[in-house]
């Protein structure tokens, strides 16, 4: 019996659903947990990029399963709690190494312009969320 060739795009999506799950998770509970005189608005801006995330996972699952795939269910580590600075400086960091991830993938697509698009409109939601973020850190020094 034949075995079934491993498909390296696959495994790399699975890889950005893993990232988008923990993203999903670390804002939301950054939304909840954050205290202190900015949190107000920062907390909404950490609700609206997890809901963002869970957009970019749900897009991904889907590419996934046409291309033959199973999404994974997994997060990645999620950093939890801390003052608002550290929070931010969490989610900067997870937002960087997304960026660095999608780049590294959409080179993986060949012929895929299908899978590319996708991914180039997550990348760009990506580098919008780590501007947002350094943003934010530039106000909390």
């Amino acid at each position: 019996m034949p075995t079934k060739k491993k498909n390296p795009l696959i495994d790399a999506l699975n890889e950005a659903i893993a990232e988008e799950l923990t993203a999903i998770t670390q804002y939301m509970w950054h939304h909840t947990m954050a205290q202190g005189m900015e949190s107000q608005s920062v907390r909404e801006i950490f609700r609206k990029a997890s809901i963002e995330e869970m957009k970019h996972a749900e897009v991904l699952a889907e590419r996934l399963d046409y291309l033959g795939g199973v999404p994974t269910t997994r997060p990645n580590e999620i950093k939890m709690g801390g003052n608002l600075q550290k929070m931010i400086r969490d989610n900067l960091n997870l937002e960087n190494e997304a960026i660095v991830m999608y780049k590294r993938i959409i080179k993986m697509c060949g012929d895929d312009s299908t899978t590319r698009r996708m991914l180039e409109e997550i990348l760009a939601d990506e580098e919008e969320h780590a501007s947002t973020f350094e943003s934010l850190l530039s106000i909390q020094k």
